[in-house]
């Protein structure tokens, strides 16, 4: 097949430190070249791939302090891939839902996957509008708030086999990884460390919109006894922080549409201690991945067991259910679908039927996803919410 993934231009594919969809962009493309499929993306000019690179600004937004607005770079990017569209197959879209309008009449060749949080009331209106539009949820719990929208699978997250190393040594510390914000609670995991009487470390983005949230709510509780704050890592450096660790924790406050972090983590043979939130059980096998608790109590009383997890256990489950062959398989099946129902009967079709599900190798049937326009488009703000 020919197929265009067209990623977010925020970070670079794969992007040099934090950065879920684009990481996941990078992923997918790889396997999908692999598989002997015709790729090519479209990103940012400093991006690494073994498809087609077709450039739509000079480097990643975020990292250009000439740029002070990034919507413009979106839409020569969309125009760029209008222009272009009748050369695929396919067009898969990560950029949220900036280029409905455009594509509404060629909706039977594009898909979307929705990489944040879907509960915000502004986008009901929106998706209603562009019903016609196939859609791929990243969970079962990311759908929820939008039971009508066009949802054709949810296909779980994956990465490289061989990303990461497993360590089948016990961890030193517990670890917490991604961006500092109040969504993702670093101030839980804090406490329930040194209540534990654990060294936690602590590796994390702080954009600019949480820098305020960083200063007066966190770093007053790193400085307090083993807490020791890493900063941002990068990919390479993630194979020995979180093989190193007894456990991740990840004690989210939000509907986490995916959490990337936990299957790095599995990879590494590191159990998952997770709170109840968003894709949170479907990721975690409770008893063999990790613990989801409802509550810092219940956190702290459960470290024990979880730190006693056999790693080995861990690395299987995720070599079952993770892998980004999985999921370029997963989405193979659905650009297939997708191309039969455009030429059956010889017409072009416009819509999917809803029943179509593509299930990330576990069984779950369709879920939830996206985060929101407003964030992507805010340059201050990661726009990336899977970790």
């Amino acid at each position: 097949m020919k197929i265009a993934q067209i990623a977010p231009l925020i970070e670079s594919v794969p992007p040099r430190l934090y950065g879920g969809t684009e990481r996941i962009a990078s992923y997918l493309t790889e396997e999908l070249v692999r598989l002997g499929h015709a790729v090519t993306l479209f990103a940012s000019e400093d991006s690494i791939t073994s498809a087609e690179l077709a450039p739509c600004c000079t480097r990643a937004l975020r990292l250009d302090p000439t740029v002070r607005d990034i919507i413009p770079y979106f839409m020569l990017m969309i125009d760029e891939v209008r222009e272009r569209a009748e050369e695929f197959d396919v067009l898969h879209f990560h950029i949220d839902l900036f280029h409905f309008p455009l594509f509404r009449s060629l909706a039977a060749r594009t898909l979307t996957t929705l990489h944040g949080r879907q509960d915000l009331g502004d986008l009901k209106p929106f998706y209603s509008r562009f019903g016609d539009m196939p859609l791929v949820s990243i969970s079962n719990d990311q759908r929820t708030p939008l039971p009508h929208a066009n949802f054709v699978a949810t296909i779980q997250h994956g990465i490289p086999a061989d990303l990461h190393r497993p360590s089948l040594e016990p961890g030193r510390y517990l670890a917490f990884l991604g961006r500092i914000s109040p969504e993702k609670r670093p101030d839980r995991a804090i406490r329930i460390a040194q209540a534990a009487g654990i060294p936690l470390k602590i590796a994390a983005k702080i954009d600019r919109v949480d820098e305020d949230y960083f200063r007066s709510e966190i770093l007053p509780l790193i400085d307090g006894p083993g807490v020791e704050f890493v900063g941002e890592i990068n990919e390479r450096e993630k194979t020995q922080f979180l093989g190193g660790a007894a456990a991740l924790l990840f004690p989210v406050d939000w509907p986490e549409p995916f959490g990337l972090v936990m299957i790095e983590a599995m990879a590494c043979g590191t159990p998952v201690l997770a709170f109840r939130c968003g894709s949170v059980p479907e990721v975690i096998e409770d008893g063999v991945t990790g613990k989801v608790v409802d509550s810092e109590e219940e956190a702290i009383a459960a470290l024990p067991a979880i730190l006693s997890y056999d790693r080995r256990a861990v690395r299987h489950r995720f070599e079952a259910r993770f892998t980004a062959t999985r999921m370029a398989e997963d989405y193979v099946s659905t650009y297939s679908h997708l191309l039969r129902m455009r030429t059956s009967n010889g017409k072009t079709q416009s819509g999917w039927p809803r029943q179509l599900r593509v299930n990330g190798g576990n069984g779950f049937t369709p879920g939830s996803i996206e985060k929101p326009l407003a964030t992507l488009f805010n340059a201050g703000a990661d726009p990336e919410a899977p970790f």
